[in-house]
């Protein structure tokens, strides 16, 4: 017996309709147990080294065709074709830690330099040297953080790149005012 995947109702598909490699654990149950009863004696006859029968292997995802800005972020990213996608907890624990980073840069930026530390007399001008040094390491953790979702072929991707986008612009801005209060 060989069964054929198409993408259809019956299939799950990704957006572009190609298979996306999931499939329905009571279908795939319900042909497993018709695949060994109809090769039940050629199983026996056998070795248990010997490659499984046309019928009976799996079933590979066709390979991904990606819209053109897919291959373009994952070319600049340098996320390989052929890699298997990371663990998505993996990819949410570098989102949490980059977006802490973040926040910590602005609420330095913002509450705690200017506000706070004059209000307790302390020196005016450590703001730079403080906040220079957060805001590579929060550059650093966005740029990890949006390699990562790309990495794990997320579904979320692009929304997730967004925001750290965002994220990113704005600390990048807090450290160019930063390095000009440093220089000038």
């Amino acid at each position: 017996m060989v069964a054929t995947i198409q993408a259809g109702p019956g299939c799950p598909a990704s957006p572009g309709g190609v298979y996306d490699g999931h499939v329905d654990p009571t279908t795939t149950a319900a042909s497993a147990a018709t695949t060994e009863s109809a090769t039940a004696p050629a199983a026996d006859a056998a070795p248990a080294s010997a490659a499984p029968a046309p019928a009976t292997a799996s079933v590979a995802a066709p390979p991904r065709e990606r819209p053109a800005a897919d291959r373009f972020m994952r070319r600049v990213l340098r996320v390989p074709e052929e890699r298997r996608p990371v663990p998505e907890s993996d990819t949410h624990r570098i989102f949490g830690v980059s977006i802490f980073l973040s926040a910590t840069r602005c609420l330095l930026s913002y509450i705690v330099l200017p506000i706070v530390l004059p209000f307790l007399g302390l020196a005016k001008g450590v703001g730079p040297w403080l906040g220079i040094p957060i805001g590579v390491l929060a550059l650093y953790f966005d740029f990890l953080g949006i390699r990562r979702f790309w990495l794990a072929d997320h579904h979320q991707r692009w929304l997730f790149s967004a925001i750290y986008a965002v994220v990113g612009a704005m600390v990048f801005t807090l450290l160019v005012v930063d390095l000009v209060d440093l220089v000038g």
